[in-house]
This record gives C-alpha cells, structure tokens and sequence, in this order.
C-alpha cells in the first residue's frame, strides 16, 4: 500500500490519491508509517504523499494530517528511529504544520501538553515541532474552543504556556526537556508578560533540582534573556548562588546539620558548579554585550539597596571575570573600587557612633567577600584570576601611600589603617599575595609586575610593592628560582634607583641570593661596577647591597646571634643544603667584599656614613669578619687621632672637612665612626667572654687592636674633658650662621664635637660599672656636650632662617638610653648609690637624657627604626619602648611638676619632658605595635610582671593607667592659679584621650571614665582655652561611643545661651548652668564652634541614614516585612536625632554670638539642618508614592517643633546679624571722619569686605528653608495632612518693614504736626536728609 501511495503521489493524481488514502483505516495508516520508518526507506516521501492526499481545505484530509502528526511524535520519541530519520520526520512536520487551520493546530497543542505532562518524552526531538506548532498557533485569527469559551490564537498560546509552567504534576526532568527545546526555538513569539512568567518559573525551580542539572538550564536561560527579562535572570542567578554560599557556610560554622538538604551539598561540587556558570554567563556576554552592561547596572542599584546581596562571592568573581572584556573592565574595576572605598568609610563611620552601631548590627565588609572569592578561585576558578591580579595592581596604583617611602616607615607596613584608601591599598596587596599562595601558573606573572612597577615608579613611593614582594618571596622562595633572570634584570638598574627602594629590594629578595649562585654572581657585578659610578645614589646603593651579602653569607665558625632579625625559613634553609654550602668559599667572597668597601672609605661622607652604620650589624651576623672589621676601622680612625698624650684636641676636626669653591662639605663624619668603633667594640668584648674557649693564637692575634682601641678611647676621653672649645676653634662669638663658609665649618665642628661627646658618654658609662670616677668623666664630656649645645640653640633664637633650631639627632643608641634612664630614676641599689650621686646631682644631665629618650621615641613613631644597633629590630626596640615607659611613667606620677618647678631654671621642668615622652609613646605602640598591646600593657604593671600572657585584660590594664593620670589632672585643676600648668594639663587630657582607645566601649571601666570626665567638665570651670577644647573633644569622642551626644549638645548649648545672653537684649535668660566648663572666656568661640562640629557630625550620621532608608525604601524583595521594620526603627532614631537637634539649635540661635566664625558656623550649619529635614521630607513623600500609608505622628511632631522652635528664631537670628554688622559699618564711618583721608578707603573696604564675607550664608539659609517648605506643601498634598499649619510666613527679605518701629514713628510724625504747624516748612527740610540717607546704607548692607 505504501508503494502504492508513492506511486500515485509521483504520477500527480489527486483524487486517486485522496481515494487511496481514505480507503485505509486510522490504524492502517499509522502502521504502514512505523513499517516504512523502521525500514528506513522514503518515510519522507510517504508522508509528503499522504499530505499531497490530504488537502487542509477538506476535513477529512485535516483529520487525516492529525492522525499523521498524533502517530509520529510518539514514533520519534519512541527511540527506535535512527536520529537522521528523525530529523527528516519533524523537519517534514514543521514544514507542512503551518498549512493546518486553527482548530487542528490546538488540538495539536494540546496532545503536545499532555504528552509533556505525562513524561513521556525520550530525547525530546519533538519539542520543535511544538514550538512551531506554537508560533502557527500564536498567528491564527480562528476562534477556538477553550473550555466552555472561546479564545483566539494569541490567548489561546498564552493558556496552553501557563498550563504548561503552572502543572504541579510535571516530572522534573520532562519540563527540563520542554524548556531546554522552548529555550532553543528563538521563534517562539512570547508577549513580555509571558517571557517574564517562563523565566520565573525556571527560577523557582532551582531550588528542587539537582545541582548539576542546573548550569545546562542556566545557559538556556541566559540564551532566552536575548529577548527580555535579562534582570530577572541575572538576579535570580546571583540569589541563589549566594543563599547557597550562606548555607554551605552555616554548615561549616555547625557541622552537624540536622537539615538533610544542606548537608548534602558537598563545597567542592558547589564550587565547580559555579564556575561552570559563571563560564556559561561570561560567553553569552561575549555574544550580547547588553547582557554585560545589565549586569553592571543591576549589581550597580543592589548595591545602593543591600550590598551584601550585590556584592556576594558569586556575584564579585562573576564580575571578575567578566572583567576580562577589556570593553567592561573599566567600569566593572571602577565600580569594584567605589564599592570597597564606601564599604571601608561605612565601616570606619559605623564604628565611630554608637548610635549607628545599634541601628546596624551586622557590618557588611566587601574585603572579606573578596578575599573569600580569593580562596573559592582554588576550585579551577582559572577564568576569575586574571581580574583578581588586574584589580590587586588597580587598588593598589589608585590608593599608593602618598607620602615619600622613607625606610621601613610606610603607611601601609605598621598597624591597621585608618583610612578608607590605604586599607583599599592593603586589600589589594593581599588578593594579590593570596593569589600568589594559590596559583601557581599565574605566580611568575605577579612577580614581574611587581618588579616592574618598582623599576618604573622609582620617582613615585613604592613601598606598598617592595612589601608585597617581600611576602611573596616569603611565602615562596624557591619561585624566584623559575624567575631569576628577571630578578637580574632588575638589579641591573639598582644604580638609578633611590637608595631607600635599593634597601627593600635587595632586603626582600635576599632569600634567592642564598639559593640561586647565579643571581648573587650578578648581583656582585652590577655592585662592584655601581662602587666607581659618578652618581652618588649608585655608590651608596652599592654600599647598601655588600652589606646585605656579608650579613647573610656566614663564615663558619660565626657565633649565631639570637638578637638576629632576619628570620631565614625552613625551605631556605633547605634551600642553602642544595645550593652546596662552602665555608671557605663564602669567607673568600667576604673578604673580597671587605676589600671592595674598604675603598668606599676614600669616598664621600654619605657613602662612609652608611659603611660606620651597617659594619655593626655584619660583625653581629657574621663574627668571623671582626678582626678585618676591626682593623679597617683602626687604619681609618688612625688618620685623625692625635697620638700625643698633651695635644688639645685629641682628634683631628680640620681632616674632616673639604671646601670646593666657596663651599666647605663634611668629608668624614668623625662622629659616626667613633660611634661605630665604640659600638663593635662593645659587642667584641661580650662575644670574647662568651666564648673563652677560643684558640690562644687567635685571642693574642686580636688582643692587640681591642688595647689600641681601649688606649684611644681612654685618651681622648681624657683629652676633650680637658678641652675648652677655643681648641675647637669654637666659642661664644664664634659665627654659626649657615650663609657663610666659616659659620657652615664652625656648624660641621659643633655637631661632630657634639657627637663624639655623646658616644664617650656612652662608652664611659658602660665600661665603667658604677664606678665614680667614670661618673665623673660622664659628667665632663656632658659639660662640654652642653656649653655647645647652649651656644647653638642661642645662635639658632637669633637667626630665625637658619636651620640650626633643630636639635641634632643624638649619638646616643636607644638600648643606653633605656639603660641610663633606668640606672638615673630607679635604681636603687646600695653599691650603685654614690657613683650614680654624681649624674643625678646635674639637674641638666637628667633633663637631657629624658630629652633624647623623647627624640628617639619620635624617630621610631615618624619612621618605624632610631639609629644606632638594633635599631632596624622591632622586638629590640619594642623592649627598649617598654623599659623607657615604666621609668617615666615612674618619674612622672612620683615627681609632680610643682614640686620641680620651683628650683626650676630655663627649659622645660623633666615632669613634664616625661608627660611628652609618655604621650608620644603610648601613640607609637598603637601605630607600630597594636598586636603587642597587652604585653606592652603588662611591662608597665611592675606588681605581676611575671603574669602570663594569655589572661592579659587589656581594658582592665589601660583603665589602670588612665586612674594615674586622672589624679594628676584633678591636682592640676584643684591646684592654686598660680600654680596651674597649661601645657602639662593639655598633654594629660591628650594622654587621657590616646589611652581611652584602649578601654572596650561595652565595659565598665569606660563608662566610669565617661561619667568622670562629664563630672570634670560640670565642675571645673576651666579658662584655659586650649584645655577646654581638649577636654571637651574628649567628652565628645567618649560620648559617641557610649550613645548619641545629642542630649549633651542641647545642655551646653543651654549653658551657651545662659552666658552669652539673648538676641533680645529686654529678655534674661533662665541661668541653668550644666557644666561649669561654659563660662564667659571659652562660651565663644570655643563651646560654640565645638558644639556646632559636633552637631554636623550629627547631621552627617542622619544624613547617612536618610540614604540608606530611601534604598531600603526602593528595595521591593520579598523580605519586605523585615524591611519595613528596619525602615521603621531608622525612622525613629532619624526623627529622635533631628527632634533633640533642633532643640540645640533653639537655643544658639537666640543666643547673643559676636560676630565672626560663630555666626558663619552656625548660619551654615543651619543650611545644612534644613538640607537634611528636606531630604526627609523627600522620603516621606516617595513613601507615600509607593504606599498608602500615612505619615508617622512623630513627623507631624518634628514639623510642627521646626515651625515652633526653629524657623521664626532664625529669621530673627538673621536679623541680628545684619543689625550687628551695619553696627559694625556705622562705626568705621565714625572712626572715618577722625582719620585722615588715605586710611579712610582702607578702613572701610577691609570691614565691607568682612561684612560680605559673614552675611553670605544668610541667602543659602533663606533658600533652604523656603525649599524645605516647598516639599512640606508637597508632603501635606500626599499626604493629606496639612503639615504648613505648622510653618508661619517668613518675615527676612531684602525690604521689610518694622511695624512697630513704623507705628512709633508715625506717632512722632503726627504730634510734630499739630505743635508746629506754622514751621511746616522747616521740619521738611529737616526731614530731608534723613529720606536721603536711608536709601544708601540700605544700598551699603546690600553691597
């Protein structure tokens, strides 16, 4: 019969066909289909034929091609067929299901549903037909039964695709294969509405599905987006990605999870299959660019919203990875670091106000967010590294230190960062070091970006890279091997770095010259060749690279040094196993350095300044080299010392100075090599008596220059005790001014005198082991130490341009200065008692040694190291820290300042050196130290300093402390007038203020310290200007932390108003004095312009909160229950603020403020006030747009206390500031007609000039109130409730008219009449100058 069909189908007869075709049953036909399918021969002619005999104008041959269509798709999806026959079988349908009429096309449809609904789809090959079943559908103007209705194509679409979606009953895996296919067939004519339900409804299904299945149905989602509803997609991606990050970490945080659901969810398959969709979303973006450009914009307005669910893990490496796209990266990099910077400014603005800690309690921060992305791009996430490396080196470009690199001492090196742009610089260096850590193919890369940008940004400070570069080789040594030849690219060009970027360069890659010869072959090459550069830099850089070498190459036999600070790792150590470690090799190539430096003493004072500072630490690390060392160091000082016991002075000063031209330079800073030698010396002599086992030959070998030194020292000791400074060529009268040659060599003497007298001092001291009469040379290397330093200090006061007031740094190291601090103040030892007499009886001498203790502790705050031994080591400085703390601390609290002062000559009193010196110390711990806090706290608490450091109560200990200081404070204040120290009260109250960071905000002891320091301020009425703004800034910052200080403004702006008087000169106001601190001296412009500062911190918080409530006020999710009541309490705390605000302001614009920067705080201060209330007014008006709810009482209330309290009050607060300043104007005219002429101009320009300056803000005030009552009317239309009841017409213009002055005047006017009618004439002459005089100062006021 087939045949038969085929062959009336070929001959081109239509009614045999048709006859042929209806003498076949339905049974019959759809058999003889199947046979010719599975026979795989000409299925497609067949059904061409059948369709030829089956005309669509009649209804049998309609109900025929249903019968066809009904057989196949069940044929199809049986999986008999082979997939080319399939293909060919619906292609054939597709083509001939357009010519099918409406009725036969849904009732096509619908068998297609059912199908769907029953699972009964294998391969789901079918599903194209159905969609152009659907678009056929979607055409056809029939009208269709539906139901008991009847619906059009259109509709009718509509329905079956909400049946569809809608079925409750449909196996998962079978909707799948429907709206895979759906996805697939870009002709499917969905309406908006329709596209939007289809993806919602895939949406809600993640949840339910597998994990795996789910990035196949993303991709097809994202494919679909083409038409529509890209943000419905891409936020309902992210969502659910990010609720099962949250849930995989809730089930690390509790690992027995009793939810099945979530503890089926293993990280690592989580974790793939994000990166798998991120990877499907990253190449649709590549196809539709649009796509990228929605992401943007809609993580953009999430993250005005709720940035913790924009900015997710999910979400930021999707974005990272988009970054790729060089089109997007910029904006996705720049909105990437607008993110971070406000996320650290929120965080930094939260933790600084109680009030809004209460109001937020979870802190979102997007660096962890990023780090974590950091960790997760360990599952195969190779596709995010490459926007974690560009954004690291963006972050860290953008927000580089700015301040010149000067040491170890960057911003970014010590404590935590206060500001939002260095913590930005420091996230950027950690993705960048944990990238690194994991992984590893992109590791070289990082590497030579960083040395690069340490080449290239030479001028700029690099810092921030040279400490990333020294974490990476830390926590990677032997990565360095793969990139060596870069490294030794980069030493190539040491000679044109500076010498500070030279010293962290070589320091951080030093691991590699141990490990690769190579490298440390180069290295030497680019070195010795840098030593004859003529540039200065390459010689010092040179310098500063063999030292390097000989500190970390040890000669065996080296005594290993615990006071070490460079901790060399076990992988460098292994590392120095491979690299076949030879003793003899390394003490060859060290003398061999030696030689080379060794010429460098023939060289400029620079160069042999930084060989005497560098020699200690080489003889520390590498002991062996100390007879070379040593020997160099005695040929040098040979050149100068005078071997004659009689010669004054002992040391030649004229050898060290060079004069080129007219110029006179240091050429040997005698100083530093003294120093330098008494140092080594020093060291030498402890190390031979640690170890007296060494060979004999060896002691007598160097014996001999340790006695030569010992000689010297003691001579010239000796000698410059004898000295008068006429044998310096130095005296009184003696020219020091640094404009001429002979004052910049009498300059260059004094200091190098000065220094050699300190390095003695110290050398003495240590070698004399109390004895007196080395006290006693102490004492006379002082004296003369003390005549210059008086000579120079004298001369400096005199001549005010030169730079001599600064005070030379001191010789003295920081280990002796502790030492000496403690054996002066707190020794008490019996034998020590009468040699130690000596020192203390010099007032000077112990003034002195606080003063460098001082000078030193600033050096190590300013630059993170002081000169002099160890000074590079932080826990040798930290230990040096906490001694010279417990001795001042000692000295200061045992020894008032009023007891000193009264046998007290010029100079600061030593208690009060000690104060500075605590104030300056307790700082530089809290920069530098912050993680050593509680040991630093413990070293001070002498009673339990055996205490271990586990159960260290760093608030207890702090709290402690403060108690000390809090009594010197109330002696001061309980002390006579007289008596009474300004200078020492302000460095307590700041000593005060650095501590009380130290006490936790939630504990008991800050709140007694807040409530003493409310207590001080309400008794003490304090005149000192400067104590009271202190002493208040401290109320303030205490304050902030315990609750809003709202309620303590509007008691001292009472206070203010209480003593400065009313606008109003007939009203007195009600004295009601709050703190004793307010009185007529500080009230103005002190308490004043400190309130108003406070208050615009207030605004700026309220501010803040109007933001992020007009955010969560276009939030629309779905937790819009808990929205409202977070809306609700931010409200609330809002309209609290600005009620008790407005109450401050009350009462300081009725207050009688001088003219000057009061008023003009306060009149902006104001704008701002009523900026702030329009904005919330603008809220309530959006609420109201978007809900019908009525606005809150306590609105009404806070409009109502506005119109009551506030508007009138500034119109009248305006009023007498223009009175006060015409009165102002009225007396220059005055003082005007005294002088004379050429003074007159000047007079008056300089007060109109004044006067415009301070009446500028009142147009600004003026404007914003009037817009404030704008959106008030605006409000009230809404709202339906009339909030401008409230509000009374303003009275403040250009022309205004004073109805009383006017009524008094008329009276005048009237009664002058009636008595003078006869003299009419005369009084409207009279009158006439008056009419003419007005107008100008009118004219005048408004210039």
């Amino acid at each position: 019969m087939a045949q038969r069909i085929l062959a009336l189908a070929a001959e081109e007869a239509p009614e045999r066909l048709q006859e042929a075709l209806q003498s076949l049953g339905e049974g019959e036909l759809g058999d003889m289909v199947t046979r010719q399918a599975l026979k795989g021969r000409e299925t497609a002619a067949l059904l061409r034929g059948i369709f030829k005999g089956s005309p669509c104008s009649q209804r049998s041959g309609v109900l025929r091609r249903l019968q066809v269509y009904k057989h196949c798709v069940p044929l199809v999806e049986s999986g008999d067929l082979h997939l080319g026959k399939v293909s060919e079988i619906i292609g054939l349908l597709m083509l001939e299901a357009r010519q099918l009429p409406g009725h036969a096309l849904a009732e096509l449809a619908i068998l297609f549903v059912d199908v769907i609904k029953g699972g009964n789809l294998s391969n789901g090959k079918s599903l194209e037909l159905f969609s152009t079943v659907l678009t056929a559908l979607a055409s056809s103007k029939e009208s269709l039964a539906y139901g008991k209705g009847e619906l059009n194509g259109e509709e009718f679409k509509k329905q079956l695709i909400n049946t569809l979606c809608s079925s409750k009953y449909v196996p998962f895996c079978q909707l799948h294969h429907a709206l895979v296919r759906l996805k697939i067939s870009q002709d499917i004519p969905l309406s908006a509405e329709e596209l939007q339900f289809v993806v919602e409804k895939v949406l809600r299904m993640f949840s339910k599905l597998d994990l795996q299945e789910i990035p196949p149905l993303v991709y097809q989602l994202l494919l679909l987006s083409a038409k529509g509803s890209k943000k419905t997609v891409l936020e309902g991606i992210i969502v659910f990605f990010n609720q099962l990050d949250k849930r995989q970490k809730e089930e690390q945080r509790v690992p027995q999870s009793v939810d099945l659901e979530v503890a089926t969810m293993p990280l690592d398959q989580l974790r793939h299959v994000e990166g798998t969709v991120i990877l499907h979303i990253v190449s649709v973006i590549n196809l539709d660019q649009d796509l990228g450009e929605e992401l943007i914009r809609h993580l953009k307005t999430e993250q005005q919203k709720d940035p913790g669910k924009a900015l997710c893990p999910f979400s930021v490496a999707l974005l990272l990875s988009v970054a790729v796209k060089h089109r997007l990266q910029e904006q996705i990099f720049d909105f990437l670091k607008t993110s971070i910077t406000r996320s650290c400014k929120d965080l930094q603005f939260l933790q600084a106000s109680k009030f809004l800690q209460d109001l937020f309690p979870q802190q979102y921060d997007v660096t962890t967010v990023i780090l974590e992305v950091v960790k997760n791009s360990a599952f195969g996430w190779d596709h995010v590294t490459q926007g974690l490396v560009d954004l690291g080196f963006s972050l860290m470009e953008s927000y580089e230190p700015k301040k010149p690199f000067g040491g170890k001492a960057a911003d970014t090196t010590y404590g935590l960062s206060k500001m939002p742009a260095q913590q930005a610089c420091r996230l950027g260096a950690s993705i960048l070091l944990e990238t690194f850590k994991v992984h590893e193919p992109i590791r070289s890369d990082i590497l030579e970006q960083v040395l690069n940008r340490v080449l290239t940004k030479a001028a700029s400070p690099v810092s921030h890279f040279i400490d990333l570069l020294s974490n990476i080789v830390v926590s990677a040594p032997l990565v360095l091997q793969t990139s060596s030849s870069k490294v030794t690219e980069t030493f190539d060009n040491l000679s044109f770095l500076p010498i500070d970027t030279v010293q962290g360069l070589l320091r951080a890659v030093q691991p590699l010259l141990k490990v690769s010869m190579s490298v440390r072959d180069s290295l030497i090459l680019v070195l010795q060749k840098a030593i004859f550069s003529r540039q200065l830099d390459a010689r010092k850089a040179a310098v500063a690279g063999f030292l390097l070498l000989l500190r970390n190459f040890k000669i065996l036999g080296s005594l290993s040094s615990s006071q070490c600070s460079q901790v060399i790792g076990a992988t460098q150590v292994q590392a120095d196993v491979h690299a076949c470690y030879n003793s003899a090799a390394n003490e060859a190539f060290c003398l061999e350095i030696l030689g080379s430096l060794r010429r460098c003493l023939s060289q400029q004072a620079d160069v042999r300044l930084m060989l005497y500072e560098g020699f200690y630490d080489v003889l520390r690390r590498n002991s062996q080299l100390a007879s070379s060392i040593m020997e160099t160091l005695l040929s040098q000082i040979k050149q100068y010392y005078l071997p004659q016991p009689d010669l004054l002075p002992p040391l030649k000063l004229e050898g060290c100075i060079m004069a080129q031209g007219d110029q006179i330079f240091l050429q040997e800073p005698l100083a530093h090599l003294l120093c330098c030698i008494q140092h080594c010396l020093a060291w030498y002599k402890s190390t031979v008596h640690l170890c007296q086992g060494a060979e004999d030959d060896e002691e007598e070998e160097d014996v001999g220059f340790e006695q030569n030194f010992e000689e010297m020292l003691e001579s010239v000791t000796r000698r410059m005790i004898k000295s008068e400074l006429e044998d310096f060529e130095l005296d009184k009268s003696a020219d020091f001014s640094l404009s001429s040659g002979v004052g910049v060599k009498n300059n260059i003497y004094a200091i190098q005198v000065m220094g050699i007298c300190e390095v003695l001092i110290e050398y003495n001291f240590n070698i004399g082991n109390f004895s007196k009469n080395k006290f006693e040379d102490v004492l006379g290397l002082f004296t003369c130490y003390n005549k210059l330093s008086e000579i120079l200090k004298e001369k400096a006061g005199k001549n005010k341009s030169t730079l001599g007031n600064k005070t030379a740094r001191s010789f003295l190291s920081m280990g002796f200065v502790s030492t000496l601090l403690t054996a002066l103040f707190r020794d008490n030892a019996q034998g020590h008692e009468e040699s130690l007499a000596v020192l203390r009886s010099s007032t000077e001498f112990l003034r002195y040694a606080v003063s460098v203790a001082l000078q030193k502790v600033q050096q190590l705050e300013e630059t993170g190291q002081t000169d002099g031994p160890d000074g590079q080591n932080p826990e040798k400085m930290f230990q040096n820290l906490c001694k010279i703390t417990r001795v001042l601390l000692w000295r200061y609290t045992s020894i008032p300042t009023v007891v000193e002062e009264s046998g007290k000559k010029k100079g600061k009193s030593i208690s009060l050196l000690c104060l500075e010196g605590l104030l300056r110390i307790f700082n530089t711990v809290q920069q530098l130290y912050a993680a050593r806090i509680p040991q630093f706290l413990q070293a001070l608490d002498i009673t339990d300093g055996d205490a271990e450091e586990t159960d260290i109560n760093v608030t207890e200990k702090a709290a402690f402390q403060i108690r000390q200081f809090q009594r010197s404070l109330v002696n001061q204040f309980s002390s006579a007038e007289d008596d009474f120290n300004s200078k020492e009260t302000q460095s307590l109250i700041t000593v005060l203020s650095t501590l009380s960071k130290l006490l936790d905000p939630a504990s008991q002891q800050f709140l007694q310290f807040l409530t003493w320091t409310v207590k001080i301020c309400k008794e003490n009425a304090l005149e000192d200007i400067a104590c009271c703004k202190g002493l208040l800034s401290l109320l303030f910052s205490l304050h902030v932390l315990y609750k809003s200080p709202v309620s303590l403004l509007r008691e001292l702006a009472q206070d203010i108003h209480a003593c400065l008087g009313d606008i109003d000169q007939d009203i007195e106001v009600e004295s009601r004095s709050h703190f004793a601190i307010v009185n007529a001296k500080t009230a103005a412009p002190t308490v004043c312009l400190l309130v108003l500062g406070q208050a615009d911190k207030v605004l700026e918080e309220v501010d803040w909160l109007i933001k992020k409530l007009t955010s969560l006020g276009a939030d629309t999710s779905e937790d819009s229950s808990q929205a409202s009541n977070q809306t609700q309490a931010l409200e609330k705390g809002v309209i609290l603020q600005l009620g008790t605000l407005l109450t401050v302001y009350h009462e300081l614009v009725q207050t009688a403020l001088p003219a000057g920067s009061c008023v003009d705080t306060l009149l902006r201060s104001l704008s701002k006030t009523y900026a702030i209330l329009t904005s919330l007014i603008k809220h309530y008006i959006q609420a109201c747009r978007s809900t019908s709810n009525t606005i809150p009482g306590r609105l009404e209330k806070l409009v109502k206390l506005s119109g009551s309290h506030l508007t009138p009050q500034c119109y009248s607060f305006i009023t007498y500031v223009q009175n006060i300043h015409s009165e102002s104007l009225s007396f220059v005219e005055e003082k005007k007609k005294k002088k004379k002429k050429e003074d007159e101009a000047a007079a008056v320009s300089t007060v109109m000039a004044k006067v415009l300056r301070e009446t500028k803000p009142i147009p600004n005030l003026i404007f914003a109130i009037e817009q404030y009552e704008k959106f008030l009317i605006h409000l009230s239309k809404k709202s339906k409730v009339n909030l401008m009841q409230y509000m009374k017409l303003s009275t403040s213009r250009d022309f205004r008219i004073n109805a009383s002055m006017l009524d008094s005047a008329l009276q005048e006017h009237n009664t002058e009449d009636a008595e003078n009618e006869p003299d009419n004439e005369q009084s409207s002459t009279a009158e006439q100058p008056d009419e003419n005089q007005e107008p100008k100062k009118k004219r005048r006021r408004k210039k």
